[in-house]
């Protein structure tokens, strides 16, 4: 099969790269470019493992084509924070105990993000309802619901202290 460039921005870093057509999103992340945080969970769009974001909204990877993301951004888990300055959703996650196994965690801050991209002021059911594409199997949700209500506290109050 004859591969095709694609030219795509992951993470703030532009790439230029050959692939096969058939090659999907997720095993290009994990894969070629090395992202293993992009889980792969069932293959099917039900679990959510392989959100991540393209062009600021949350796609699953396991069923999108690589060549589809040619032109545009994608962020990983990897893209939101760094170990030594978490961004606030990681930060939440670690308050709260959002997390028990962490196979879910990165495309639920992922989905998270976008949920606080588009709606900084959620209520607890804004989140249940923009993080119901993700599964948890370990935690029941509700630590993951109020790590996201956190982080959107603080991002909230380091917003204020910019504007002043």
């Amino acid at each position: 099969m004859e591969e095709r460039r694609i030219n795509v921005l992951v993470n703030g870093e532009p790439k230029s790269v050959d692939v096969e057509p058939r090659l999907l999103l997720a095993h290009f992340l994990r894969e070629v470019l090395g992202l293993t945080g992009t889980h792969i969970g069932c293959d099917t769009t039900n679990c959510g493992a392989c959100t991540v974001l393209l062009d600021g909204l949350p796609v699953k990877s396991c069923t999108m084509f690589a060549v589809m993301v040619d032109g545009h951004e994608v962020m990983t888990v990897e893209g939101l924070g760094m170990p030594s300055e978490l961004h606030p959703i990681q930060e939440g996650f670690r308050e709260e105990h959002g997390l028990q196994c962490g196979f879910c965690t990165p495309g639920m801050m992922l989905a998270a993000k976008a949920l606080l991209d588009e709606n900084p002021n959620p209520t607890e059911e804004d989140v249940r309802w923009g993080l119901s594409g993700n599964l948890c199997r370990c935690t029941g949700y509700q630590n993951i619901v109020k790590a996201v209500l956190w982080a959107a506290e603080k991002l909230q109050s380091e917003a204020g202290a910019i504007s002043r």
